[in-house]
């Protein structure tokens, strides 16, 4: 049977106790996210002459979430220009990436380099043959990185022609140069070592001194390197890697010894 009007209200008033009140629980109190989080220092390798790189935020320890495992594996972007203090230098970007927390500082290690877009536009010019190539190298400390390189040709001293195109054979013998070159200067020594050698371009300078029989070339560089695969965390390495570093701690003081004066009761 049907319901009158009054009866369905009264029913729902009464079912849904609710209804008259406000939300449950009230609204909450909003506060500043920012009063939870802490400012650590970013430190990049010795190999860098700027060693404080900038600040990173993280919500500080709370229960079972800790700071220093939010923090580690974090991979900052930085310009080398900053790194070296040097403008000329704006074109390159490296990758640090943090490794492990002491104190307030995240101590970084090397975790890839590319070329600005800018950059690599800048160079690819009309009547030139660009060449590149990359291989697979596993440093000696247990890094696998992927290295690329770039190089164009140039016309010879008194040149006439318009163009510096290299024939096909060419390019694949200096192709060949590149990829051995490459192998032989990051497989025989440390990602430190080889991280000094990409700062100056020494590998990008030996491989257009090489190649200058087949063909002469000209901004021959190593134009981005990848990490593939690190080595296992190791402390003592990465300890090695911040040579002069020594947490900011206070100075540990000497004790004046105590003089016994004539009278005092020694203490039990």
């Amino acid at each position: 049977p049907a319901l009158s009007p009054s009866a369905v209200g009264k029913m729902a008033v009464g079912k849904n106790k609710r209804i008259s009140k406000g939300k449950k629980g009230g609204k909450k109190k909003a506060t500043d996210p920012f009063l939870r989080k802490d400012w650590y220092d970013i430190k990049a390798p010795t190999v860098f002459s700027v060693r404080q790189v900038g600040k990173t935020l993280v919500t500080r320890t709370t229960g079972t979430k800790i700071a220093s495992d939010a923090l580690k594996g974090r991979v900052f972007e930085v310009s080398q220009a900053d790194l070296q203090n040097n403008e000329e230098e704006a074109h390159r970007k490296i990758r640090l990436r943090v490794e492990d927390v002491q104190g307030r500082n995240c101590l970084t290690n090397f975790w890839g380099m590319d070329f600005t877009t800018d950059k690599l536009r800048s160079l690819v010019r009309k009547w030139q043959n660009i060449i590149e190539a990359f291989v697979d190298v596993k440093t000696t400390d247990g890094f696998t990185l992927r290295l690329f390189c770039i190089a164009f040709t140039m016309k010879r001293p008194g040149q006439v022609k318009r163009t510096a195109y290299a024939q096909a054979s060419q390019i694949r013998a200096i192709r060949k140069k590149m990829v051995d070159i490459m192998i032989r200067e990051a497989g025989t020594c440390d990602i430190k070592d080889l991280v000094a050698k990409f700062i100056p371009e020494a590998i990008g300078r030996d491989i257009q001194k090489a190649c200058q029989g087949i063909y002469p070339l000209q901004n021959t560089f190593i134009r981005k390197v990848k990490v593939l695969k690190s080595p296992k965390f190791d402390l003592t390495k990465l300890m090695e890697v911040h040579g002069d570093y020594s947490e900011e701690v206070g100075a540990k003081l000497e004790r004046a010894p105590v003089v016994a004066v004539e009278g005092d009761v020694p203490a039990v």
